[in-house]
């Protein structure tokens, strides 16, 4: 599985290469452009779940004291884990969807199809479990801490319930993304107060906190192939994700060019998961206790992100599989997906399914897809020098988009 992963990333890293050398000036436009900002909401929210708000608390004190990571600090650990390097999986699959799958139709291939969806039904499911496993940490009040009791089973029950309802229109889809981004806002702003505008803590030490970070660009080519076995778990993950986030993204781009829309997904959500994890880290690092008020706003943004991005991804195989509200009606479309994504939640909890074999499946789709364009449409690949001209129509209609 090792070498299995390793081949994916130099594989991605080699193609986003060769992408901005041969487009890197293509202006992308997609079927329902938006303005830059709608777009990076969009991204942001819908290619992070409730892992980034309820991850790092769990993990710092991990990343102080084990070996492999010796090498930097537990900031840049949680920051190269999550953050720049790891968004231009995101980027390569935005661009394929957007500029290159239109024209060769390979996700249209029934098998490919169906392979695709069940990376995306199971990386639904995932989501789903990881709010599912964290809610004991941050809700001990609804148990005894450890233990997953019927309450968090209700939890997550009724987040799936949201997100199946939600990816019904698309309009709830674009009005979660925006408002999961001012949610996140508010809390790293209400989190940051506690932290460095009290008299124990100060602006100044929030800077000096931020500047770990840096060791993580230092050290950059420590995070490109997997370091252990939990790094190569959240590799897989990243995996899981790419293709599908790249495939819903690539809806959104609004007409900037590819080198922008690498530079957009790379820097632009890397900057507020900066900040929040160095606000999280110190009060790690510093003994603060987040029980209470902290925890459960958490828990709200951290459900907030869990139905954003669920219903983005309920809403993305239901078209591709057609089984969408149009031909089946609300009610069936609501309780059939309602029943198999909570039924998927339970297997990951019973160790059935493995996050590391949906990511494995992710990097096999995309070496096929790789093999596919070189024999059979390598002519038809080499001579795009555009966005598909259907989508240049919409995107003069950019206003009425947003």
């Amino acid at each position: 599985m090792t070498i299995w992963l390793s081949m994916g990333i130099l594989f991605t890293f080699a193609a986003i290469a060769f992408v901005l050398f041969r487009w890197g000036n293509v202006e992308c436009v997609g079927v329902t452009p938006v303005r830059t900002f709608t777009f990076i909401a969009i991204l942001f929210t819908s290619g992070l779940d409730v892992g980034l708000i309820m991850f790092p608390l769990t993990e710092f004190s991990g990343y102080a004291t084990d070996a492999a990571y010796a090498f930097t600090n537990p900031l840049a650990v949680e920051f190269g884990f999550w953050a720049f390097l790891i968004w231009g999986f995101y980027f390569l699959t935005c661009f394929y969807f957007c500029v290159i799958e239109p024209r060769v139709k390979f996700f249209e291939i029934p098998l490919i199809k169906f392979i695709n969806n069940l990376v995306i039904i199971g990386t639904c499911a995932f989501t789903a479990y990881l709010l599912l496993t964290n809610l004991p940490w941050y809700l001990p009040q609804l148990g005894d801490g450890e233990t997953i009791v019927s309450s968090f089973y209700l939890i997550v029950f009724v987040v799936i319930a949201a997100a199946v309802y939600s990816s019904t229109s698309i309009k709830y889809v674009r009005i979660l993304s925006l408002a999961s981004t001012w949610l996140f806002m508010g809390l790293i702003a209400l989190m940051w107060t506690g932290a460095f505008l009290t008299e124990s803590g100060s602006v100044g030490e929030f800077f000096t906190t931020f500047a770990l970070i840096g060791d993580y660009f230092a050290n950059i080519h420590e995070f490109v192939l997997p370091m252990n076995d939990y790094h190569e778990f959240y590799l897989f993950w990243w995996f899981a994700w790419s293709i599908m986030i790249g495939q819903f993204t690539s809806r959104f781009v609004g007409g900037m060019k590819t080198y922008q829309v690498l530079a957009a997904m790379m820097i632009f959500p890397s900057i507020p998961i900066a900040i929040w994890f160095t606000v999280l880290y110190y009060y790690s690092a510093n003994g603060i206790d987040t029980s209470g008020f902290y925890n459960l706003a958490m828990v709200i943004v951290g459900v907030t992100f869990v139905i954003n991005s669920l219903d983005s991804l309920v809403r993305l195989y239901t078209d591709n599989l057609n089984l969408t509200v149009e031909r089946f009606g609300k009610v069936k479309y609501f309780l059939g997906n309602l029943v198999l994504l909570s039924g998927l939640t339970l297997l990951f909890k019973l160790d059935f399914l493995e996050i590391q074999w949906v990511g494995a499946l992710a990097i096999g789709l995309i070496f096929s897809c790789f093999g596919y364009l070189m024999l059979t449409k390598y002519k038809k690949v080499t001579n795009i020098e555009q966005s598909p001209k259907e989508n240049e129509i919409d995107f003069t209609k950019i206003e009425l988009a947003d």
